[in-house]
Order: C-alpha cells, then sequence, then structure tokens
C-alpha cells in the first residue's frame, strides 16, 4: 500500500517531488513539515550542538560532586557517595515527568524549552550560593584545606540549587533525544539511516561535552575553584538555550497524543469488564477502530500479536458496549500499545544492574583514584579527570563499532540488512560491564598492598599510579556504546509513535534506578561489614577497607544479571507497525497544533 503511495507522489512535478514529509511531522505553524526548509541535520546538528553545551553544564556540577561534599560540605566518603547517588538517581527520575508532559501534553519543543530554562536556574542558583555562602573561607575547597561548616540556610540553598539542576536536566534529556530523532523522516531512505546515526552522534555529544567538564573544569574544581567551575557550568547552559531557541524556525514536530495513562488503564477496565467473554479464534476478528486515533495524528496503527491474550478481550464487541465508550471498548491498536509496554519492562529491568556499574565511575572510582599516586612529573592529575578516558573510550568504539564492527557483523550474517541487533548489543555491553568490575577489583587489590593503611589523611597513600585505572574507564567506555546507544535505539525504536519520549525516558529511569539501588547496595554491604567493629568494605579510609571485594561482588551480581536478560531478550517479540499510507498523512496532517 505504502508502495502505491509513493508511485502517486512520484507522478508530481518536478519541484514538487518529496515537497512534504512522510512521517506526519509538522512545522511550527502546524502545517505539514516541508522536508528541504525543515528539520534534517541542520536542525540535528544545532541539537547535538545543544546537547554537549548542556552535559558540559551538568557534568561541571556532576562530575567533582562526590568531593564537593567532602571538603566543602565536611561529609565523609560513605556518605558523599551516597547523596550523589541519590541525587544523579533524582535527576533520571525526573525524567519520566518530561516525558509525560511532552508526549501527553507540551510536545517535545515546549517541555525542552522549560527544562532547560529550569537547569539554567538551578546552575546559576548554585553559583551563586557557592559564592556567597559555601566556599568560606575563600580558597578552602581543596584536598588539604577542607571548608569549614555551614549554617542550615547556606546548605538548604545548596541542595535547592543542585534539586533544581535535577528537574531541568532530568525533564529536558529523554526530550531531547526523542526531538532530535523526529528530525529525521524514517520513511525516507536517507533520513531513515541519518535517524539510526544520530543516536550515536547523540550519545558521542552527551561524552564529548563532558569531556571539558571533567578536564578542564575538573582540574580548576581539585584545586578549590569551585566557583569558577560552576560559573563556567551556568555560561555553558545559558549558551545551549540560546542555541535551541535559534533553530525554533527549523524543527519538525509531532503532535501530543494525550494522556497515555488513561488510555493504559481503559485497556485494564475493559479487559477486565469482559473477563468471562469467549476468546475469538483469529485477531481478525477484533475491533479495529478504523477512523479513529492513531491515524488521525500520522501515528501508525500497530498490528495484533499473540500474547497478553487477555488483554485482547478489550477489543471483543458486546452488545453492552456503549457507542464511543472508550472504557467499555478498546481498538486493537491501543492494546497492543499496552503490550509493548509490559514486553519492554523485563529488558528495562535487566539493563538496572548495568546502570549500578555505571554509576560507581561517579562515585568509587573517583574516591578509589585520590588514594592512589596522583602525581606524574610533578604535575597533579585529578581524580575525575580520568573519566576523559571513558569519554574517549565512547568515542573511539562509536567509531570503530559504526564503521568497522557493524559492517563487519552484517556481511557475516547475510541474512540481515544490519549486523547486531539493539538486544545483542546490549547484551554485549553487560559481558564488557562484567569485564570492567573484574579490572577495577584487581587494581584495587594491588592498591592495597602498596597502600600505607595508618594514614591521617590518605590522598595520595598508595605508590600505585591512578593510570592503573585506565582500564577500567575504557571498558566502562566501550560497554556504554553497546549498551546506552542500544538501550537509546531499542526503546525509541519499539514505543509506539505516540509514546518515543517515554521510550527514552525508560533509558534514563534505569539509570536513576541503577543509582538508587547501588545506593541501597553500599549501605547494605557497609551494614554487613562493619560487624565484630570491622571498619567495613568502603569506610572512610579506603586502605583499611575491601573495595576491590566490592567491585568482585558487583560483578557476580552483573553476571547473573546477564544470564536473566538472556531469557527475557529470548522472549521478547519485536513490535509490528502497519505500513503508512502517505495520502492518508497528507490529508491529516493540517491541525490546531501549534508552537
Amino acid at each position: 500500500m505504502a508502495c502505491l503511495n509513493i508511485d502517486k507522489m512520484c507522478h508530481k512535478p518536478e519541484n514538487q517531488k518529496d515537497e512534504y514529509t512522510f512521517d506526519g511531522s509538522v512545522d511550527k505553524h502546524g502545517q505539514p513539515a516541508v522536508r528541504a526548509r525543515t528539520g534534517r541535520w541542520f536542525a540535528g546538528v544545532l541539537l547535538l550542538v545543544n546537547q554537549g553545551l548542556a552535559t558540559l553544564a551538568f557534568f561541571g556540577v556532576g562530575v567533582n560532586l562526590v568531593l564537593f561534599l567532602t571538603r566543602v560540605m565536611g561529609q565523609d566518603n560513605a556518605e558523599a557517595a551516597n547523596n550523589v547517588s541519590k541525587w544523579t538517581g533524582t535527576v533520571y527520575i525526573f525524567s519520566l515527568l518530561g516525558a509525560f508532559l511532552s508526549d501527553s501534553y507540551w510536545g517535545r519543543y515546549k517541555t525542552c524549552a522549560i527544562f532547560q530554562a529550569i537547569f539554567v536556574a538551578g546552575v546559576v542558583s548554585l553559583s551563586l550560593t557557592s559564592y556567597i555562602f559555601l566556599v568560606k573561607p575563600k580558597g578552602c575547597g581543596d584536598e588539604s584545606n577542607p571548608c569549614g561548616s555551614h549554617s542550615t540556610i547556606s546548605v538548604a540553598l545548596f541542595y535547592v540549587s543542585i534539586y533544581l539542576i535535577a528537574l531541568g536536566n532530568g525533564g529536558y534529556q529523554p526530550t531531547i533525544a526523542t526531538f532530535g530523532a523526529d528530525q529525521f523522516d524514517e520513511d525516507h531512505p536517507q533520513e531513515s539511516h541519518s535517524k539510526v546515526a544520530f543516536f550515536s552522534y547523540f550519545y558521542l555529544a552527551l561524552n564529548l561535552g563532558s569531556l571539558f567538564s571533567n578536564t578542564i573544569l575538573g582540574y580548576f574544581e581539585d584545586k578549590g575553584m569551585w566557583t569558577l567551575g560552576f560559573w563556567a557550568s551556568a555560561g555553558s547552559a545559558i549558551l545551549a538555550l540560546v542555541l535551541f531557541l535559534i533553530g525554533t524556525p527549523r524543527y519538525r514536530h509531532f503532535k501530543p497524543t494525550g494522556n497515555p495513562l488513561s488510555r493504559f488503564c481503559q485497556v485494564v477496565v475493559a479487559a477486565t469488564r469482559k473477563w468471562k467473554v469467549e476468546q475469538p479464534r483469529r485477531g481478525d476478528e477484533l475491533y479495529e477502530g478504523e477512523g479513529q486515533e492513531p491515524a488521525e495524528n500520522g501515528n501508525r496503527r500497530i498490528l495484533h500479536t499473540d500474547g497478553f491474550k487477555f488483554l485482547d478481550k478489550a477489543a471483543i464487541i458486546t452488545s453492552k458496549d456503549g457507542e464511543n465508550n472508550p472504557w467499555r471498548l478498546c481498538a486493537v491498536s491501543q492494546i497492543e500499545e499496552v503490550k509493548c509496554i509490559l514486553r519492554l519492562l523485563p529488558i528495562w529491568l535487566c539493563t538496572i544492574l548495568y546502570s549500578v556499574v555505571f554509576t560507581q565511575m561517579a562515585s568509587l572510582f573517583v574516591e578509589q583514584g585520590a588514594a592512589m599516586k596522583t602525581t606524574v612529573s610533578g604535575f597533579h592529575i585529578p581524580p575525575a579527570s580520568m573519566s576523559s578516558f571513558d569519554i574517549l573510550s565512547v568515542a573511539a568504539f562509536i567509531f570503530i563499532y559504526r564503521r568497522v564492527l557493524d559492517p563487519l557483523v552484517a556481511r557475516l550474517k547475510k541474512s540481515a540488512p544490519k549486523g547486531l541487533t539493539e538486544l545483542q548489543r546490549m547484551g554485549v555491553g553487560l559481558i564488557i560491564a562484567i569485564m570492567a568490575m573484574v579490572a577495577a577489583g584487581i587494581v584495587e587489590h594491588f592498591r592495597l598492598k602498596s597502600a600505607d593503611k595508618d594514614c591521617s589523611s590518605c590522598t595520595n597513600s598508595s605508590s600505585l599510579s591512578i593510570f592503573w585505572q585506565v582500564p577500567q574507564y575504557v571498558l566502562i567506555g566501550a560497554s556504554e556504546v553497546f549498551m546506552y546507544v542500544g538501550q537509546l535505539e531499542f526503546f525509541n525504536g519499539q514505543a509506539p509513535d505516540g509514546l518515543k519520549s517515554f521510550g527514552s525516558a525508560l533509558c534514563m529511569t534505569s539509570i536513576s534506578l541503577g543509582n538508587y539501588v547501588s545506593s541501597l547496595l553500599v549501605s547494605i554491604v557497609m551494614k554487613i561489614s562493619t560487624t565484630d567493629k570491622m571498619p567495613g568494605w568502603i569506610p572512610g579510609n579506603l586502605n583499611k577497607g575491601h573495595l576491590d571485594r566490592f567491585y568482585f561482588l558487583l560483578a557476580a551480581l552483573t553476571a547473573a544479571d546477564f544470564l536473566v536478560y538472556l531469557i527475557c531478550a529470548k522472549w521478547y517479540k519485536y513490535i509490528k507497525f502497519e505500513e503508512r499510507s502517505i495520502e492518508k498523512l497528507n490529508g491529516n496532517k493540517q491541525g490546531d497544533f501549534k508552537v
């Protein structure tokens, strides 16, 4: 059907070929998007630069937050690591709020703009709070000169500021990823290829943005110049917002589809009401809802699939069904939306433990590095700057995967047009994460052998060079390319058209829960390992603990998670869309949706 419609398009005059997009996108006025004047890489590059600058600002705060909490706020290692995990987790919890508002009411553009403004307010507030209240006396906050105590008001202002940052960045992140993908028409051969590439470049922009934070800003903050680092982050956040607004005339948009929670509940209620109704033998006997949503929004209709047959009862037509009563009768496509979410959940749950591994890079890796030899030829290496090896690893492995590995696997498979599937890539990411934890545990084992256990200030207390951490950072970076880029593509591609931001938010929420699980795991390990007056695995003085055992524990847990993931991936059924009718799209795209 789609091919016939494309043939009709081809009979247009030469200057009208491909004038409008095929995917139902509209411009800022709510009119059909003209391909040559909207979206594509002009808008895509603007959003990639925006992402890089916003990430620079975010990690300018986050990358050394654990050191800020210990040196400026006076917290011990375990408390600081837990607070960073909770804060990072909250960042990604807010991604669900951003995704909900984006898909349901505001649309992706408005959601991005509002949450970026909140993010800017948070970073500016943190800069002012640090300058006026926290970094006192002046010059404090480095490794040898911690700051004094703070008033309740200044501490409260600090937490309000960082949680404003969490709200702004969390609500913006999943929406900007989906909004960037919206700039490419997946029903157009060339643009569909660009859309797949966009997710890799998006994650690359995220990592390149954090490179400056992890090196230059990380160095200044490690030297106690916290206010300078925070103001640089504020400037970057403001510039990111300005660039985003500059691209307004060129963006493509999709109309929000209404509250997905109500659609979900309608299916469950309608199916429950008909739990005694006999199941039809064939799927084509179910109510299709012709002429109703999602077709009117230009969204693709989801085809019927087996599984979760109880939910199919919501589409059985009975004499008790009132006319247009969505709480008694639901279309197959609406039911399949619910099935899609239910099928995604087991995969999503298996990614949470990977995020536990990933979050160690911002907390325990930094504390481990601070207890190693951090000077090379008289030059001090800030422990947080070691994550630049993670960023370089991400950049290298994105290139290796897209240019070498993916084409090679595609040629070997022969039966498939591309290399590893998203599910296969996520599995590879879990395997590499196991290797990263084993490497970190081995490094910590040898660090303890050369450490001074009776040190008072245990910075630089081991003769083992901090560069022995490079393998664990590189392996984490390699795992991210397979796991997080794979997640972005998988959850975005497997989510219904009206829930694309929610699909991206699943990836972010996985990171969120990973941080909370990490915090819980650290607390449990410390409680168990501190019995009989033992210092525990992660004490304030790492030289008296056994951080290596904690890393090996994470490796074992991730290995068990990988086995469960294999079962879930084998069980998963991919979403099936009805082919778009371009003729129908051209008739339905105009509407009252405006930016």
